[in-house]
């Protein structure tokens, strides 16, 4: 994992730049582990983790005034050097439109500014500490240091009401460590903190101008053209000196590197029959230059991209995105590589793994994803995010019509009606969405506050119940049916208690307001799964979580991102602007089912090792489930039951997490005998407590 991590104190000189350590209230000097220091005294901070050399860069326009950025990031440190005359009178927003994905830190003076992604896949954390703040990119380092306990709220939140930011609230799963919710910045001058927003929001009462399609496609497109750009051109990375990693029987140097979990030199990407991995596989081939591996390594692509396409042997009916896959991979400039994986790589078959920062339901299936990525390059893209960004929420829907664009409603539930094959269709979510512009955010919060203290879990099903459900301000999580009455109601208390404080409320459109929050929660995922299924030297690029491409999404008209297939439509027109043509036949067509069939298939698998994994459970021992309920809905789910399999691998994930916080032994920090003490494991009856050092 890589994280940066600094603090400012209300004193200076609280930092010996030769010991790259810091004073706690205790006198302690702790300083964090495997970092390397980019500025020291008064205000220190640390990048610590294996960055690249590229992927760390320290402009100074004075000893006082210096900039810090950490990742991929298309300015020049000539740009860089200019950002920071404008940083000095406080201007926030340009430190966020590069192209690429990095974090910001800009120090002027005693003032430091930490600037978070719109998407939230790179976020901030602070807490108090020594009579400052300190600050970091991940959470469960400042936990470390302040020696935090859990905070059950929030992890009974995130199982209750995930996509619900009144419920979370910028909180983390470790008491006294916060997030700052994606757009802002965090500013902290002399210790004093300030958490502020950098990107304008449209308003709830006034509807935004209207915006020209075709404009605002070619916006994504160079969006995109951009974010690809920005990591071909960065200095071309060899995941270590042995390129050739040594004999084994039977097999060349590309599949050692693969045997052996590690990546393949050069740029690589995901290809299969989604819009979203292909169409960056596609620009990164079609771009000027060299994206592919690096001649002379002995994986036979030359300088050809080598595209990746998973084939589940234990899933039917994927034959048909195989072969989308393949005619794809004609392309001269692409180099196609087919991972096959059976029945050890399916969902919940293998659970072993890393201590993640955060839980995320996408730990059930990291094996899976490690197994993909493992025939990967040391650079690879991912189509993560494109859903989300580009796609209409349903609850969109609402906002047409507080702009008074009922016709642009006539298309998708068509579409729906069509799906559901059912005439009365149109009339029942043009009621749902009607209801839905008419309800204030109060009181769409008061609603779940309230259908969790009364269990009222019930939605229809099949795909219009899905979108009916989601013509909501708010709504429970797929894992809410399972959690104990005592863990609802405080999650309840919570709702009701953060619509009476002034800084929570959406200040947006419904529809609007749940599209960000869905992007946030799915960055957040992407995120674990990094972390997860993390490979040795490769690094995993979703661009559509770019702040760039974001905004430019953001600027495509409702009227356009609410018709039917509007995705594959809007990518197969970047593609066709960016010079790439000749798509196969059905390029675009939605893969949910093989998910949910691989899903379905890993459940009865493992259906004996879950009900063994939630016999005792520690979400059980917290208050926050019922074992026996658990049990009883995995045996039920793996039948074929018809629970939520997203539910379920939230609860999963949850108590996979748990276990191996508690297993964990030491910290981030060292410094003293204290810090490099052991992590005593354990709950207290009540769940309420951790031990020492998170």
């Amino acid at each position: 994992m890589r994280w940066l991590v600094g603090w400012s104190s209300t004193a200076a000189g609280s930092v010996d730049p030769g010991s790259a350590g810091a004073t706690g209230y205790d006198g302690e000097t702790v300083h964090p582990v495997g970092s390397q220091l980019l500025w020291g005294d008064p205000d220190p901070l640390w990048a610590v983790g294996d960055w690249r050399p590229d992927e760390v860069r320290v402009v100074k326009a004075d000893a006082r005034t210096r900039i810090a950025v950490l990742g991929t990031c298309g300015a020049s440190d000539e740009q860089l050097r200019v950002a920071l005359f404008a940083a000095r009178g406080g201007a926030l927003r340009h430190l966020t439109a590069w192209s690429g994905s990095y974090t910001a830190v800009v120090q002027v003076g005693r003032r430091i500014t930490v600037c978070g992604d719109l998407a939230g896949a790179r976020p901030v954390f602070y807490t108090p500490w020594a009579g400052g703040t300190a600050y970091a990119t991940a959470a469960l380092p400042l936990a470390d240091l302040i020696e935090a306990n859990l905070d059950f709220g929030h992890l009974a939140a995130l199982l209750a009401a995930p996509d619900v930011p009144a419920a979370l609230h910028h909180s983390t799963p470790y008491d006294g460590v916060r997030r700052i919710p994606p757009g802002h910045a965090l500013i902290l001058r002399a210790g004093a903190r300030e958490v502020a927003g950098y990107e304008p929001v449209a308003s709830l009462a006034v509807a935004a101008p209207p915006a020209d399609a075709a404009d605002a496609v070619d916006a994504v497109r160079d969006a995109l053209v951009d974010a690809v750009r920005a990591r071909l051109s960065a200095p071309r990375h060899v995941p270590s000196a042995d390129l050739d990693p040594g004999p084994v029987p039977g097999m060349g140097p590309a599949e050692r590197r693969a045997a052996r979990g590690m990546p393949v030199p050069g740029i690589g990407a995901d290809l299969s029959g989604g819009p979203a991995s292909g169409t960056l596989a596609l620009l990164a081939a079609g771009l000027p230059g060299m994206p592919g591996t690096i001649l002379g390594h002995g994986t036979g692509a030359g300088e050809r991209l080598l595209a990746v396409t998973f084939n589940d042997l234990a899933v039917q009916g994927r034959e048909a995105e195989l072969e989308r896959a393949g005619t794809l991979a004609a392309n001269p400039r692409l180099h196609h590589v087919v991972v096959t994986g059976g029945e050890e790589v399916l969902p919940y078959a293998d659970l072993e793994g890393p201590l993640t920062d955060e839980p995320g339901p996408s730990l059930v299936t990291a094996a899976r994803h490690r197994a993909r990525l493992a025939s990967g390059s040391a650079d690879h893209f991912t189509g993560y995010g494109a859903r989300q960004v580009l796609d209409a929420h349903p609850a969109r829907l609402a906002d047409l019509l507080m702009d008074r664009k009922r016709r642009h409603l006539v298309r998708p539930m068509a579409a729906l009606a069509k799906a559901d094959g059912s005439v009365m269709v149109p009339a029942r979510v043009y009621s749902a969405a009607r209801k839905l512009s008419r309800t204030p955010y109060r009181a769409g919060v008061d609603a779940l506050a309230d259908r969790l203290m009364r269990r009222r879990f019930e939605e229809p099903g099949g795909a219009v119940g899905a979108s009916l459900a989601a013509l909501t301000w708010a709504r429970p999580g797929p894992a809410a049916r399972w959690l104990t009455g005592e863990a609802l109601a405080e999650v309840s208390v919570r709702l009701q208690g953060a619509v009476g404080r002034p800084d929570v409320g959406p200040g947006q459109r419904p529809g609007d307001h749940r599209a960000r929050a869905a992007l946030a929660r799915h960055a957040t995922d992407l995120r674990v799964l990094e972390q997860a299924a993390e490979i040795r030297s490769q690094r995993l690029h979703a661009p559509f979580l770019d702040n760039q491409v974001v905004r430019a999404c953001r600027a495509l008209p409702e009227t356009l991102r609410v018709q039917p297939g509007a995705r594959a439509a809007i990518l197969r027109t970047v593609l066709e602007g960016a010079g790439v043509g000749a798509l196969p036949p059905g390029w675009g067509a939605p893969s949910h089912g093989s998910s949910a069939a691989a899903t379905r298939a890993g459940l009865r698998l493992a259906a004996n090792s879950l009900v063994d994994l939630f016999a005792a459970p520690l979400l059980a021992e917290a208050g926050l489930v019922e074992a026996r309920v658990v049990r009883k809905a995995v045996r039920a789910t793996a039948e074929g039951a018809p629970f939520p399999l997203d539910g379920l691998a939230d609860l999963v994930s949850l108590e996979l997490w748990l276990r191996r916080l508690l297993s964990r032994r030491g910290t981030c920090w060292t410094g003293t005998p204290a810090r490099a003490r052991a992590v005593p494991a354990g709950i207290s009856p009540r769940g309420r407590a951790l031990g020492a050092g998170a």
